[in-house]
């Protein structure tokens, strides 16, 4: 008997090799595998020198690298939602010589960008937009004539959006061709998800089974008066043998083929059911269990921490900087809300998913039962919190600027119509570096001031900031408090907390040469500016607003009187913001003849870049402020 021929061991493909998803669709499953480590390690290396989202990242790199084997893109559409994943999908996409740029200035984005690539398909950035974006994909395909594949690639997490099930109620409905690949890097992988498993579905989306399945449900539809009733009991009994295996009713009852779940780390079991997916008709969600963190200890044992995370050590997984030990204004937020909450037990705290982000862990941790976290439901977030209201509770919700966008109607149809007392804490107004325009937080001021009943603060410091919180809480009326990312400068703090009169702002240096008005992060280094101005013989009085709406009418208007000349510094956009607020109210005033210049953001969206970067781009640190000071002082003379 001859012996069994052995098949020779592929060679080892380097990444260095891989310079599109074409180069990877002829590898086997070991030569994937082993680019997977590969590609782990270069996220891993780049993610701790610029930071980023490294947790779900890992998690899905066999994921990725199975959709871009099995499937033709770019002709084939991949969509992202949110992008926190998509990192391996940005090194095997024409990128991997520039990954070291990641999110630097001028570098390759954090998330998914038309822009960049022709394999990111849609821009991504928030939550839950990605099945409603394919779906129009899915439909333009149909009406062009197209036959490539949607695939949407959407994590748990996002599944807690309302905008996800708005776009799976209207997927299931339509019966088009959609592939949805739920991403639950939550749960742990149970026994179910195993040899077994992985059989039963290669069974059930196979070419064989397909057919079966068509085909007996169109010989139930033929028998007389009793066929459909034959094809509902017929789904339901396959639904309880998948039941042993598969939660899958919900997705089924929506109108989707269920498939999973899949372990997400075997790239033999992922290509070949993402084969059989690739064939089935109409849509189909496939459910695939991933690790967070795959590959590195430390993103596995703390993968909230590593979810999005600054530079760190690769040997501990310790973060790099430490902000000169000085804590963050989200922490000082925390533990301030948990001081009022102790004295006042109708205080309530709410997130979307952001408990550790907007430092209410401790607030949680103390107060479980005053603490809510809807999930990324900024929507409900804010209408929750106006019913609370209702009944004579005082809830803050703490939400980032970029994402309170997407509650504007709650917030002016719910909260400001009824002039309830929801107290909106605004994490990361302003810059937000890295993360981009899909991130930075630069259109609250103007969104809010323009809602009736609102009232906007922002504090120039930690320990202003504690008593605005204070009077926010007290206040009896909507109003929202906006603060910056990042460390707090370092002032002395008041022992007690004391409310602040709404509407006042305050001087912080004397002079007649010219009125900088400042508001928020940008008081500050306004007040430096003119220190050093004072240096040159200019004397600028620095006005602390404290308040966007109501303005201090009498304050800013005497100033402007007094020098005919102001400066207004803003983190905002310039439409409609602070210095539009200013220019509105000297010509309510009558006020002529005062040069007014505003600092602030043009009419544009902001690259990503550090903090400090985009400070001095727009001209709203300390040395811009004083370049602008310094010439409009000299104007005219």
């Amino acid at each position: 008997m001859a012996a069994k021929e052995e098949k020779p061991t592929p060679r080892a493909v380097s990444l260095t090799e891989i310079q599109s998803p074409a180069d990877i669709r002829g590898l086997e499953i070991s030569q994937l595998s082993l680019l997977a480590e590969e590609i782990r390690t270069l996220i891993i290396q780049t993610v701790s020198v610029n930071g980023g989202h490294l947790a779900s990242s890992l998690g899905a790199v066999e994921l990725t690298l199975a959709i871009h084997k099995v499937f033709d893109t770019p002709r084939d559409k991949l969509v992202w939602d949110v992008g926190h994943q998509a990192y391996a999908h940005k090194i095997i996409t024409e990128r991997r010589e520039r990954f070291s740029t990641l999110r630097r200035r001028g570098g390759i984005s954090g998330f998914p960008k038309r822009e960049e690539s022709p394999y990111d398909v849609f821009n991504v950035g928030h939550s839950g937009t990605s099945i409603s974006a394919a779906t129009g994909i899915a439909e333009a395909r149909c009406l062009q004539g197209n036959a490539f594949k949607v695939i949407v690639v959407i994590g748990d997490g996002s599944m807690t959006s309302g905008m996800a099930y708005e776009g799976l109620n209207w997927a299931g409905d339509r019966k088009k061709d959609l592939i949805i690949i739920l991403n639950d890097n939550e749960m742990s992988i149970s026994p179910n998800v195993g040899a077994l498993s992985s059989y039963m579905n290669r069974m059930m989306t196979g070419q064989r089974a397909m057919k079966i399945r068509s085909e007996v449900k169109s010989f139930f539809r033929t028998l007389p008066g009793i066929g459909e009733q034959m094809v509902k009991f017929s789904r339901q009994a396959e639904e309880a043998l998948k039941g042993f295996i598969v939660p899958g009713a919900l997705f089924e009852d929506l109108g989707f083929t269920y498939v999973g779940p899949l372990e997400g780390h075997r790239l033999d079991h992922l290509v070949k059911n993402l084969e059989n997916v690739r064939e089935m008709p109409g849509p189909v969600l496939v459910h695939v269990v991933t690790r967070k963190g795959k590959g590195y200890a430390p993103a596995e044992s703390r993968p909230l921490q590593f979810h999005g995370i600054g530079p760190f050590r690769i040997e501990t997984g310790e973060p790099l900087a430490a902000a000169g030990g000085r804590i963050s204004y989200s922490r000082m937020f925390g533990n301030t809300l948990v001081r009022l909450a102790e004295k006042d037990s109708r205080i309530v705290a709410i997130t979307a998913a952001m408990c550790e982000g907007t430092g209410l862990d401790a607030f949680a941790r103390q107060y479980p039962t005053r603490f809510f976290d809807v999930g990324i439901a900024e929507q409900h977030a804010v209408t929750f919190a106006a019913g609370l209201a209702t009944e004579g509770i005082i809830p803050v919700v703490a939400i980032y600027s970029t994402f309170l966008q997407r509650s504007y109607d709650q917030i002016l149809h719910d909260v400001c119509l009824q002039k309830l007392p929801v107290v909106l804490a605004l994490d990361r107004g302003g810059f937000v570096g890295d993360d981009g325009p899909t991130h930075h937080g630069l259109f609250d001021l103007s969104f809010l001031r323009s809602i009736p009943n609102m009232t906007v603060l922002a504090p120039k410091d930690e320990n202003e900031f504690q008593h605005m919180l204070k009077t926010a809480v007290e206040w009896g009326a909507p109003i929202a408090i906006r603060y910056p990312r990042g460390a707090v400068s370092g002032v002395q703090l008041d022992d007690d907390l004391y409310t602040l009169p709404v509407g006042r702002g305050e001087v912080l240096c004397e002079g007649t040469d010219l009125a900088i008005m400042a508001i928020g992060a940008t008081v500050l280094p306004a007040l430096a500016a003119a220190e050093r101005l004072r240096e040159e013989g200019i004397g600028a009085r620095v006005v602390n607003a404290r308040s966007v709406k109501p303005l201090d009418a009498g304050l800013l208007c005497a100033s402007a009187a007094r020098t005919r000349k102001v400066l207004t510094v803003e983190e905002n956009v310039l439409m409609g913001g602070f210095g539009s607020a200013v220019l509105e109210l000297f010509q309510e005033k009558g006020l002529r003849d005062v040069a007014v210049v505003r600092l602030g953001v043009p009419d544009t969206f902001v690259e990503q870049a550090t903090m400090a970067e985009l400070r001095s781009l727009y001209g709203i640190d300390e040395e811009g402020i004083l370049r602008a000071a310094r010439s409009l002082a000299r104007s005219g003379d």
